[in-house]
């Protein structure tokens, strides 16, 4: 039917124009209302079938398409004669699709959609009376039309459940007249808002997708569990067969039952790593998805290490996923590798093998790269010929890359045939040389998912392609199949998180390791000060979609700084220290001073600082010909200093004969309550410490450092001079007992954490983010 012919036909069913154009656009809305009309046999429909039957194509899953004759005959025959029935009826026959070719229990159809069930409007009036005499009327009297009658609503129909809900709220409405009269001036008036939370200005992000994708993308939270209970709707345990896609086989059901009696109906999730690189932060929204679903929902996450390549893994990978696994506040409930199960896997993979689903392939590698690869011409060998071969492969005696196990199946993308295992004569960390065949991810993690009773088997979009196989070999095999749910992944501009990439920026000496703070990995935001929950808070703002979002850091900076705005206790810092000598100096010896950590809340604890007669303040801080407009220290323009009560005037500048640069201010002072208040009080030091403070920036000059179009000479082309700068900064000695990872606000500068190259006589700083850009500030 043509797309003009289908619109006229979609407003007949009840659409305004514009409603049945935008439901053309919907492919799989438009082929279930075909299919809906095609079973009215061009029957005339009455009022409001129409829309019903819109209502059913839009919730139709595939797994139910078998079943949409009867859906359409009950609508027809206003059987189910509002959206309420409709549901339940969907509900009803989702619920019956565990079971292969399931048919449907008509009586019991009819049962759960109350079908018959009359509810009259004085039975109505009757419960509406009952209702708000016992439970609400308090609250109405009090309230009155600013009540919500709501929950009124939501508590009538909970007792007459086919109720209709208009019938139900025109009774609400006259009861509420009845005991309130007419609406009062009063009552038209919007009421106050309560606990308002002030708005914040959220950080720009770009993302990579449609408008569409955009929408999604700002489906977010504020934290992870706020995300997990109320943003992300996956099924219940057990409830598998209700989710698109999903293969039900005649032993679904079964296996369906034996997994809620192994899990007792807990969420199960895994974090499944390939332990051959540090983690970055996309694996951090991995992490928040897999480990924070659980703890949502009152589960459990397994850290699964996929140690399946033993060319590429080290122990030092091991430690540092499990380590920011657990910095990032998640505790697994097992830790547990793939390497656990290869005898299982390689009993699995002969059991294909009998079952003529898998077969021994010669094909070089390079001849399987691709889409196109040209057929194997060993996929019909004889089953025997291949158990042997298979088993000659397992004992050592075919070399490195001329054979492999290939399985018989066509993935979503058109790749023909999957390796489902190959040859590498390495040694395995775990296991020694007792293999020299290793399965690879697409036959393992499935297989692995369903030994743990992975309930959600949560992934990043690209593996979106691989659900067939997932579902494939489960099945194939006759094991419980958990389901796969894809996700978006999280790109960082300005940045690159490729192993191999990153490891060629190592030894180039461009950074100096996987923690280098102007990295993404997490190892590297740990050493640069981010504190974990803002990465957290992060993931959690991005939420979860299937959109792929390419984000700047400057998103990620505002989550740190929001975080550390509330938890860095202040200090005293000069970067580019300038010395101040105060001539009249108000003390006769060097004084403390109690100063407040958290200057807005002063309850939150305070530290000692020195005043002396020599103070040093930013170089910054003094401009022997200041513009028009600027605040701070100038020959005619005095300054105040923070927390000392002092506002000091220049009487002399000392310079360097040889430069003419500023070295020194003689300055005089007076108490800030006599003094003529100065446009800015800013920070100081007296009896310093040394530090070293390192100060990073962005590491590509480019938003995306891996595209040729943008930087057609390489990623090692676009490395930013200005990425990282290194000062001899000033402090209070209040900083003299900071320890690794401590983190502070440096006033009036930005924050800081305490590097690990810090020892007892060298104290070293990375800047974590500056303060918030102040236009005004001069």
């Amino acid at each position: 039917m043509a797309g003009e012919d289908l619109i006229a036909r979609f407003q007949q069913l009840g659409m305004s124009e514009q409603k049945a154009k935008e439901t053309l656009k919907n492919a799989n809305v438009t082929k279930n209302l075909q299919l809906a009309l095609a079973e009215t046999g061009g029957a005339s429909l009455t009022d409001g079938t129409g829309m019903l039957l819109y209502h059913m194509a839009t919730k139709l899953k595939p797994q139910m398409a078998e079943h949409l004759p009867i859906l359409v005959r009950y609508i027809v025959e206003r059987k189910l004669d509002n959206t309420q029935r409709v549901d339940a009826a969907l509900e009803y026959v989702l619920k019956c699709g565990q079971k292969l070719n399931a048919s449907i229990d008509l009586q019991k159809l009819e049962k759960e959609c109350g079908v018959g069930v009359v509810v009259t409007p004085e039975e109505i009036e009757r419960i509406v009376q009952a209702k708000i005499k016992d439970s609400y009327k308090e609250a109405l009297l009090e309230q009155r039309y600013h009540f919500n009658s709501f929950k009124i609503l939501q508590d009538v129909r909970s007792e007459l459940k086919w109720a209709d809900a208009k019938s139900v709220k025109a009774a609400i409405d006259v009861e509420i007249f009845d005991l309130l009269g007419p609406k009062t001036e009063a009552d038209l008036k919007p009421q106050a808002k309560q606990n308002e939370k002030p708005k914040t200005a959220k950080p720009k992000q770009e993302v990579a997708q449609s408008s569409q994708a955009a929408e999604e993308a700002s489906d977010g939270a504020t934290t992870i569990a706020e995300l997990m209970k109320t943003k992300v709707h996956f099924h219940a345990p057990g409830e598998n067969f209700k989710t698109d896609g999903y293969v039900v086989t005649e032993l679904t059901e079964k296996l369906l039952k034996e997994h809620l009696k192994r899990t007792g109906g807990k969420v199960h999730t895994r974090f499944p790593p390939e332990p051959n690189g540090i983690l970055h932060i996309g694996h951090a929204k991995a992490i928040n998805i897999n480990f924070g679903y659980a703890a949502a929902h009152d589960g459990v996450c397994f850290l699964r290490y996929d140690d399946t390549n033993p060319e590429k893994e080290e122990e030092k990978f091991f430690v540092a996923i499990k380590e920011m696994v657990e910095w990032l506040g998640y505790k697994p409930y097992k830790i547990t590798y793939s390497s656990d199960n290869f005898q299982q896997l390689y009993e699995w993979a002969v059991l294909l093998i009998k079952k003529d689903l898998a077969y021994v392939c010669h094909q070089k590698a390079e001849e399987l790269k691709g889409f196109n690869a040209p057929p194997s011409p060993w996929r019909e060998r004889p089953i025997e010929e291949s158990l042997q071969l298979f088993e000659d492969m397992k004992r050592g005696k075919v070399d490195e890359g001329a054979a492999t196990l290939r399985l018989k199946l066509t993935l979503e993308e058109g790749k023909v045939d999957p390796v489902a295992y190959r040859i590498k004569f390495i040694p395995h960390h775990r296991t020694g040389a007792a293999w020299c065949i290793y399965p690879t991810y697409d036959y393992t993690h499935c297989l692995c998912d369903s030994l743990e009773d992975i309930t959600h088997s949560l992934c990043t979009k690209e593996f979106q392609s691989r659900r067939s196989s997932y579902y494939w070999l489960c099945n194939a095999l006759g094991i419980y199949c958990p389901v796969q749910w894809e996700y978006g992944r999280l790109n960082m501009n300005y940045a690159l998180v490729s192993k191999r990439k990153i490891a060629k920026l190592i030894t180039e000496r461009i950074v100096h390791n996987w923690d280098d703070p102007r990295l993404f990995t997490l190892t590297a935001l740990r050493r640069r000060g981010f504190p974990p929950e803002a990465i957290n808070n992060f993931c959690a703002q991005m939420g979860v979609t299937g959109a792929q979002q390419a984000v700047d850091p400057a998103a990620l900076e505002a989550a740190v700084r929001d975080v550390l705005n509330l938890t860095a206790p202040r200090r005293l810092v000069v970067l580019e220290p300038l010395k101040v000598t105060i001539k009249n100096f108000p003390h006769k010896a060097p004084v403390q001073l109690d100063v407040p950590d958290f200057p807005q809340n002063p309850q939150q604890g305070s530290h000692k600082i020195t005043l002396d007669k020599v103070v040093y303040i930013e170089r910054g801080d003094f401009k022997l010909e200041p513009e028009k407009g600027y605040r701070r220290l100038a020959p005619k323009q005095s300054m105040g200093l923070r927390h000392a009560g002092l506002v000091i005037s220049v009487e002399d500048i000392v310079k360097d004969p040889a430069t003419g640069e500023v070295v020194e201010l003689i300055c005089s002072t007076q108490s800030a309550e006599q003094a003529e208040k100065p446009k800015a009080f800013v920070q100081w030091v007296s009896q310093p410490i040394q530090l070293e403070v390192r100060l990073y920036e962005q590491l590509f000059k480019h938003k995306n450092p891996e595209d040729p179009n943008e930087v057609p000479g390489g990623f090692l082309s676009d490395i930013s001079e200005q990425s990282i700068s290194v000062v001899r900064a000033f402090a209070d000695k209040a900083l003299q007992q900071a320890k690794v990872y401590d983190k502070f606000q440096f006033e009036r500068i930005g924050f800081f954490s305490v590097d690990t190259d810090t020892s007892k006589d060298h104290i070293v700083f990375n800047r974590t983010v500056g303060l918030k850009e102040d236009a005004g500030k001069k």
